[in-house]
């Protein structure tokens, strides 16, 4: 009995340290998303800043066809390349500015990384950009791990509102939903912890959803949808998997509802100020 127990033990603790081990390549699969689908769209302008830290930060601009209705800054999933993230917006907000960074580590980007890294390079870029461009409006963008950079960018600056993809209430809960016999509290080292951050934030968010999502199930966004002070747009695209819901039909005019509610919501708040 003792021997079969020892070896149970032994093997429980080796799936759990290789899952300690392996966290970061498979919260950041910085494989995945090296080269880019799709050409970059002809008025794209190529920017590297180095942040605070030394590390260089390459990203892309697309300025608006016309007058700009804001910026709009774009943090795409953890297995999609920001250039590919830069196309997919810009084809889509023409009327917007457009600004999508490859996140710390993942090439062309310097550095390695992390919840902290990337939440420290999102506050940097806003800073950065804002400054440099002066929009009137700054909305945040995100998609599935991209939403909860997003997420924490808008506990920290000043955003005009918020546009989720496949959002999650937390990295942890899905982690402790999918390793209920791992102590993942112990063990994550990157929470993402999006129900925390818009508690009690009274920014508007659009939410969008794909309806057979099996990366971020649908209750993990419902978790994240019951702590939203103003959720202005939340819309579910039937029979789209994660990754599909970009190739949908549908897609597109919900990111243009999307950002005209959020321009609705600061609007009415700003007469009523």
């Amino acid at each position: 009995m003792v021997p079969y127990l020892i070896g149970g033990v032994a093997a429980w603790g080796a799936v759990v340290g290789g899952l300690y081990l392996l966290q970061e390549e498979m919260i950041f699969p910085r494989a995945v998303a090296r080269t880019p689908l799709y050409p970059l769209p002809p008025r794209s302008e190529r920017i590297e800043l180095v942040n605070p830290e030394g590390f260089r930060l390459v990203g892309n601009l697309v300025r608006a066809r016309g007058p700009s209705r804001g910026l709009v800054l774009g943090f795409p999933g953890n297995a999609w390349n920001a250039d590919d993230c830069t196309t997919f917006l810009a084809a889509r907000l023409w009327d917007f500015d457009i600004a999508v960074f490859h996140y710390r580590g993942y090439a062309p980007s310097e550095g390695e990384p992390s919840e902290k890294a990337l939440f420290a390079d999102a506050e940097f870029l806003f800073d950065t950009l804002t400054f440099g461009l002066a929009p009137e409006r700054t909305y945040a963008f995100g998609a599935s791990l991209g939403s909860g950079v997003a997420a924490w960018l808008a506990s920290r600056r000043p955003l005009a509102g918020l546009v989720l993809v496949t959002p999650f209430d937390s990295l942890e809960a899905i982690a402790r939903a999918r390793y209920p016999f791992a102590p993942v509290r112990w063990l994550l080292k990157h929470p993402f912890r999006s129900d925390r951050y818009l508690a009690d934030r009274d920014i508007p968010v659009a939410v969008i959803a794909a309806g057979e999502d099996r990366v971020v199930p649908r209750r993990h966004t419902e978790a994240l949808l019951r702590v939203l002070v103003r959720p202005v747009l939340v819309r579910t695209i039937p029979g789209a998997s994660h990754s599909g819901i970009y190739d949908t039909p549908e897609i597109d005019e919900l990111l243009r509802h999307a950002l005209a509610a959020l321009e609705q919501a600061t609007s009415l708040r700003a007469a009523a100020e």
